[in-house]
C-alpha cells in the first residue's frame, strides 16, 4: 500500500515537472536525432543487451517437463526447513536431459542450503510475489553455511592481501567477507569453471580457438588467424591484453588522451586479459568471422587478441517469487554476513524476472555472464544493504524495471570489467547513487532512471559518485552514458538557485544527456564530459535503449 501511494505521488511530481520545464523544440529535436545517430558525438549502440540480444520475449517452452516441489516433500507454511526436499528436486532436475521447470508452491518455504543451477534449460518458478505467491525465507546468512568450494581462491586472496575494513571512527578493524560481492542462496554455475581470477597459482591456459590481428571497433565481421575449431553458433570470449605496461596503447583507447592517474592493475597482470567480451558466432567462412554483436574495441597486433572457449549455461530462468531474510544490523562495508539472494555466474541467454528481495546484503550479484535480462525486480527492507542488482564483470546485461526501496551503498552499480550493460527504467527511492565502480568498466548505460534525493546543504548532491579501489581507477572508461535521468528533490530548499549534481572527478569522456527534475539542475562531472539537454524533459526519446533496439530491428 505504501509503495502504491508513493507511485501516485511520483505521477503527480512528473506531471508538474513537465509543466515547469522546457520541452524539446523543433531545433532541439533535430539536434537530438543527430545525437542518437552519432552525427558529431559517439554514443555506443546498447541495443544488443539482454536475453536473445533484446530480439525475443522471455517465454517458458510449451513442451517443458514440470517437476512439482510438493512431490519431493516441500510443504509451505509449516514452519519446517525445506532445504533437503529442495535439494532432492534439484538433483532430479539435473539428472533429466530435457528442459525442466521446477514449480514451487504458494506460501513460505524455508531454505538454509545453497541451491545450485548447473545445467542449461532449467527454470525455477514460483506462484508470484503477492499475498498468495511464493516466499523463500532464508533464516540465516551464508557465513553459517559450508564454505563454497567456488570461493576458495577468493578466500585465499582476501587473507594473502590482508584485506581489512578499517573505520577508525566506528572502531572497525575487520577482515573482508567472502560474501561482500560474491555468493547467493540461488547460484548459477558451470561446475569446475573459474569465475574470476584472484591468484596467479590458479591460472590455467584456456582453449584458444582463434587469434585476431586487426579489426575496427564496432565491426561485425573481421578476419581471424589460426582458427582451431571455431564454428557457427558458438558462444565464445574475445580477450584483449596490455603487454606494454604504462605505455600501452590500449590505455589510451580505454580512457582517451587524459592526464588522470591510471591504477597499477592495468599493467601489473599482463598475462590476464584487460578487456573481455562474450560473443556469438554467426558465420565462419574460411578466415572470415561474423559475430552477432559489435566489437567493443579496435584490434591491433599489440593487443594480442585471442578468442577462447567460454564455458557457460543457457536458457536458465529464475522467476515469480519473493526472497526474504530476517532483519539484521549492518556491521560495516565489506563485512557483509552473506544475506545474498541470487548469484549469477556463467550463463548466457538467460533471465531473472518478477522477484522481490527483502532485507538482503545484496539482492542479485553477477559475474561472468552475458546477454541476460534481469527485470521487474523490487528490493526493500529496513536493513542497509551493499548492492541491489549489481552488474560486475559481465557483458550485454539488461537490468530493467528495478525499483529500489531500501537504503544501499551502491543501489545501481557497474563494477569491474562490466561492458555494454544497461540499467533501464529503474527507480531509486533512498539515497541514490549512479555508481561506476572502477576496473575497466566502460560503455555502460544508465537509461531512463528516476531518483528521489535530498541535496546536501541545499546546494549539491553526489549522484555520480564512483567507488572502487585506487589500483583500478579511473572510475570508468570512455563513453559511459547517462540518458534521461529524472530527479525528484524531496525537501523544500532554502535556495531557489541551481542544484549541483556532482561526485565524479575521474570519469573521462562520459555522455550525460537529459538530466532534469522538479528543480533547476547543473552538472559537475569531470573530466571532458559531454552534456546536453540538461533541464529538458526527454519526451521525444525517453529510452535510448528502446530507441536503438527499435531502430536496429527496423533496419
Amino acid at each position: 500500500m505504501q509503495e502504491s501511494n508513493t507511485n501516485n505521488l511520483n505521477l503527480v511530481f512528473w506531471l508538474l515537472s513537465l509543466l515547469l520545464f522546457a520541452k524539446i523544440s523543433a531545433q532541439d529535436k533535430q539536434e537530438l536525432l543527430d545525437l542518437v545517430n552519432n552525427k558529431d558525438v559517439f554514443i555506443p549502440d546498447y541495443s544488443y543487451a539482454g536475453y536473445q540480444f533484446g530480439e525475443k520475449e522471455i517465454k517458458v517452452p510449451k513442451n517443458i517437463t514440470t517437476l512439482y516441489a510438493t512431490d519431493f516433500g516441500v510443504e509451505a507454511n509449516d514452519g519446517k526447513d525445506d532445504s533437503k526436499a529442495l535439494l532432492k528436486i534439484f538433483k532430479k532436475a539435473h539428472e533429466l536431459k530435457e528442459a525442466v521447470l521446477i514449480q514451487l508452491p504458494p506460501g513460505r518455504i524455508i531454505l538454509s542450503e545453497i541451491l545450485y543451477f548447473e545445467r542449461s534449460n532449467i527454470i525455477l518458478n514460483g506462484c508470484g510475489v503477492g499475498k498468495k505467491g511464493t516466499e523463500i525465507f532464508c533464516p540465516r546468512p551464508m557465513m553459517y553455511l559450508r564454505d563454497p568450494e567456488d570461493l576458495k581462491e577468493l578466500r585465499e586472496y582476501l587473507v594473502k592481501l590482508d584485506k581489512i575494513q578499517k573505520e577508525k571512527e566506528n572502531n572497525i578493524f575487520l577482515p573482508f567477507s567472502q560474501y561482500s560481492w560474491s555468493g547467493g542462496m540461488l547460484w548459477t554455475r558451470t561446475p569446475g569453471a573459474r569465475v574470476k581470477s584472484y591468484l596467479k597459482k590458479y591460472d590455467v591456459l584456456p582453449e584458444v580457438l582463434a587469434t585476431v590481428d586487426t579489426a575496427n571497433r564496432g565491426a561485425l565481421t573481421f578476419k581471424i588467424d589460426k582458427n582451431v575449431g571455431l564454428k557457427s553458433g558458438d558462444v565464445v570470449e574475445i580477450q584483449w591484453f596490455n603487454k606494454k605496461g604504462e605505455e600501452g596503447t590500449i590505455l589510451n583507447e580505454l580512457y582517451g588522451d587524459t592526464e588522470l592517474k591510471i591504477g597499477s592493475h592495468h599493467w601489473n597482470y599482463p598475462d590476464l586479459p584487460l578487456v573481455r567480451q562474450q560473443i556469438k558466432i554467426e558465420k565462419v567462412s574460411k578466415n572470415s568471422v561474423t559475430i552477432k554483436s559489435p566489437l567493443l574495441l579496435n584490434i591491433i597486433p599489440e593487443y594480442n587478441v585471442r578468442i577462447i572457449k567460454w564455458d557457460h549455461l543457457e536458457e536458465v530462468g529464475i522467476q515469480n517469487f519473493k526472497i526474504t531474510f530476517p532483519f539484521s544490523n549492518r556491521i560495516a562495508h565489506h563485512v557483509e554476513q552473506g544475506y545474498n539472494g541470487i548469484y549469477l555466474t556463467r550463463i548466457f541467454n538467460s533471465w531473472v524476472q518478477n522477484i522481490v528481495v527483502e532485507n538482503a546484503d545484496s539482492g542479485i550479484l553477477t559475474e561472468a555472464i552475458a546477454n541476460v535480462t534481469i527485470e521487474n525486480i523490487v528490493t526493500k527492507g529496513d536493513k542497509k544493504g551493499h548492492y541491489t542488482v549489481q552488474v560486475g564483470g559481465v557483458h550485454n546485461v539488461l537490468v530493467k524495471n528495478l525499483s529500489v526501496y531500501n537504503d544501499t551503498m551502491h543501489p545501481l552499480s557497474f563494477n569491474t570489467f562490466s561492458t555494454k550493460n544497461v540499467y533501464s527504467n529503474c527507480e531509486v527511492f533512498k539515497n541514490p547513487i549512479l555508481d561506476q565502480h572502477s576496473g575497466v568498466n566502460h560503455q555502460n548505460l544508465f537509461d531512463r532512471i528516476t531518483v528521489h534525493l535530498d541535496p546536501q546543504k541545499n546546494k549539491s548532491y553526489p549522484l555520480f559518485a564512483g567507488g572502487g579501489a585506487g589500483y583500478w581507477k579511473p572510475s570508468h572508461g570512455s563513453y559511459s552514458t547517462f540518458w534521461n535521468i529524472k530527479v525528484n528533490f524531496l525537501s523544500k530548499l532554502e535556495s531557489e538557485g541551481l542544484i549541483k549534481l556532482d561526485g565524479m572527478n575521474n570519469g573521462p569522456n562520459a555522455r550525460v544527456i537529459g538530466v532534469w527534475g522538479n528543480k533547476k539542475i547543473e552538472i559537475d562531472y569531470n573530466p571532458k564530459v559531454y552534456t546536453s539537454f540538461t533541464n529538458v524533459a526527454m519526451e521525444l526519446i525517453p529510452s535510448l535503449y528502446n530507441y536503438q533496439l527499435s531502430k536496429r530491428l527496423d533496419d
